[in-house]
């Protein structure tokens, strides 16, 4: 039976497969380097917004980023479908957080594992309503449960129910992280995320748990780079259009073509070209974050951005020296602006309020903060279209 999922490796892969991995593995470590950690983890809370977002929009649901932001702070919107996505939001973001701390603290558990899939999928239906909780047929969705109903995906039949809890723990033995070497758990990001998705554990909610598994895999190989480049904003805009992701892994479920392609029951062509496709799809991403946190640019753009809500440039100062060092006590604001106390204590506050600084306590040290109205301005692009 689990046959079904083979080939799981690419044996013997192509050149070409190696070589885009060894260029991943030096792309991850440039990423953002010559940013402070304190700011870089900035950036990585906007980067949790923006996966939530694409990830939505994946699966076709158009939150907007002011709704996400809103959620965040527990303001729900008074219309149910926008409150459901809301919730929907907040759940993501909160446990791409959780994975990230734990990969940051070197607790984060093997992305692959059915435990902690089988957390993903509970935990992202927490505080769900009974409606986000009932099925297209009537049924209620048990989060944390692999399905006991048989389910089809366009073309695609999933295993039968009663098969899915033996192909999750091969799926989860085979691609489990101590057995790899590192180029190989790179090379396997592709085929981990296509055979869960081909295996279906759940009644819903798997691509979700699929993409939050496939972020956190990025983040354990070393590719993440602290989560400055979002997995999920490339498998929604595609290489080639906004089609590419269903397509590339209907292309995946493909059975085996001939004698000559591979020994398993799904085809290995199909699997090396899926592979080279969510390969250069990260690759895609990284490059494009790389030129959004070079250093200079970087601060260009937030100097024009002040300009255009009215801020001085001793603002621009302030907020030049937190990205450089990190974090700033309050009391060394002074000596970044050139005014006096009173004058530097207005532009703090302004900035605060602007969400432009952030802090912990209302005298505690400030660090960047990058509000959802100024991402269009700071980092042209990340999003299809400003927050509304």
């Amino acid at each position: 039976m689990t046959f079904r999922l083979e080939p799981i490796f690419i044996e013997s892969p192509p050149d070409f497969l190696s070589d885009r991995v060894a260029e991943l593995i030096r792309m991850g470590e440039q990423i953002g380097s010559s940013l402070h950690p304190d700011t870089r983890a900035s950036i990585a809370d906007l980067l949790r917004v923006v996966n939530c977002y694409y990830s939505n929009k994946i699966e076709g649901h158009n939150t907007s980023l002011r709704d996400i932001e809103r959620a965040l702070s527990d303001d729900f919107d008074l219309d149910d479908q926008r409150r459901n996505l809301q919730i929907e939001a907040r759940s993501h973001i909160r446990l791409q957080r959780i994975i990230d701390t734990l990969h940051r603290n070197g607790n984060l558990p093997d992305p692959v594992n059915l435990e902690f899939l089988l957390f993903l999928h509970k935990e992202f239906y927490e505080g769900a309503s009974d409606a986000m909780l009932t099925l297209e047929d009537g049924s209620r969705l048990i989060p944390g449960e692999i399905r006991t109903r048989e389910v089809r995906i366009g073309r695609h039949l999933a295993p039968e129910s009663k098969d899915v809890l033996r192909l999750m723990e091969y799926f989860a033995s085979q691609f489990a992280n101590g057995k790899l070497g590192l180029s190989k758990r790179i090379m396997s990001l592709a085929a981990a995320h296509h055979r869960m998705l081909y295996i279906h554990p759940f009644a819903d909610g798997n691509g979700r748990v699929a993409r939050l598994m496939s972020h956190a895999m990025v983040m354990q190989s070393g590719l993440g780079a602290d989560g400055l480049w979002s997995i999920s904003r490339g498998l929604a805009r595609g290489l080639e259009n906004r089609d590419d992701y269903k397509e590339r892994l209907a292309w995946a479920d493909l059975p085996r073509l001939n004698d000559t392609d591979g020994r398993g029951s799904l085809s290995r062509k199909a699997l090396i070209e899926f592979t080279l496709w969510f390969l250069d799809v990260c690759r895609d991403q990284m490059i494009f974050m790389s030129g959004m946190l070079e250093l200079e640019t970087l601060k260009d753009r937030l100097r024009s951005y002040l300009s255009g809500i009215g801020q001085r440039e001793e603002a621009f100062r302030i907020l030049d020296r937190v990205i450089l060092q990190g974090q700033m006590p309050r009391g060394e604001a002074m000596f970044s602006s050139g005014l006096s106390e009173r004058s530097t204590r207005i532009i703090l506050s302004e900035l605060l309020e602007a969400k432009l600084l952030q802090s912990r306590s209302p005298k505690g040290p400030v660090t960047l903060g990058i509000p959802v109205s100024a991402m269009d301005s700071l980092f042209p692009r990340l999003v299809e279209s400003p927050s509304n």
